[in-house]
């Protein structure tokens, strides 16, 4: 006759072998605290960060077949050695997951046959941790703006040299006002008087949108930029527009009406660059004034 078994002789093992189950699986999880992460040293150390740039940088110059005088890795080298520690060049924000990020370089000749390049940098603040340009770069990047100290404060410039021989001379520096969401940069032309302008474009996630920091050559390209502000929305709109027939853009902001079943816009006001002042001014209340 067989002995019955005990069902507490049964339970004990298993509970025992589900606690060393959990044990080795905490043990596997658990970090090490030696083995910390190199990318995360860099973005506090500078010189582990200057490290993987020079490398990278040596890396493209062995890969790279033509160059040429103020190529985009002529750009990298000079924004390396002449500008403060997690200083880096951008690239436009990926149009597809697997494609080729383009650096955010424009090569301009001027009538005269002038060399320039425009470059969109980003550069990090002063006693936090440096920045990555991933941070920066596209829709989601968008809403570093509620919380943008973590990663690093990134500040913007458009930036334009020029190419003289193959020496990059900085002709200036203009801040673009964001900090994160970086899409592209565009070389346009005004349709009402042909003046060119760089058209910065920003994701706006926030207000499922975008954003254009469009900074106008007025007069002569070495001059430093005049920028306007547009933008695109759910319930949100700014156009560029020529208001009093002068050189400088002015704008048009558009009026929304939100209802409980549309949001519509049938209404505009007009605001107009006063070089006197320098701000734009509402023409319908003067009071009410924008820097750009």
């Amino acid at each position: 006759m067989l002995k019955k078994i005990k069902l507490s002789s049964l339970i004990y093992p298993i509970i025992l072998l589900i606690l060393l189950l959990l044990l080795s699986c905490e043990h596997k999880t658990k970090p090490d605290d030696n083995r910390i992460n190199y990318n995360e040293q860099a973005a506090f150390d500078q010189n582990k960060d200057a490290e993987i740039q020079r490398y990278n940088l040596e890396l493209k110059k062995k890969e790279s077949k033509n160059r040429y005088p103020c190529d985009t890795i002529a750009v990298i080298e000079h924004i390396f050695d002449n500008y403060p520690a997690g200083t880096y060049l951008l690239e436009f924000d990926r149009t597809t997951t697997y494609n080729i990020p383009k650096p955010a370089v424009i090569y301009f000749t001027d009538k005269d046959g002038s060399k320039f390049v425009f470059t969109v940098i980003a550069t990090s603040r002063a006693g936090e941790r440096l920045i990555e340009p991933t941070n920066v770069i596209g829709y989601d990047q968008s809403f570093i703006d509620l919380d943008s100290t973590k990663l690093g404060t990134p500040f913007l410039y458009l930036v334009l040299f020029e190419c003289s021989g193959e020496n990059l001379i900085k002709q200036w520096e203009a801040p673009i006002p964001s900090h994160g969401g970086f899409n592209s940069i565009t070389l346009k032309k005004w349709n009402y008087n042909g003046t060119y302008y760089l058209e910065n474009y920003f994701h706006y996630a926030q207000g499922v949108g975008h954003i254009n920091y469009n900074y106008f050559l007025i007069d002569n390209i070495r001059n430093y930029p005049h920028l306007l502000m547009t933008y695109k929305g759910t319930s949100f709109k700014r156009t560029l527009a020529n208001v009093n027939n002068d050189k400088f853009p002015d704008y048009y902001e558009h009026i929304f009406y939100n209802l409980n079943d549309k949001v519509y816009s049938k209404d505009s006001v007009a605001f107009k660059w006063s070089a006197k002042d320098t701000l734009y001014i509402n023409t319908k209340n003067q009071k009410q004034t924008r820097r750009y």
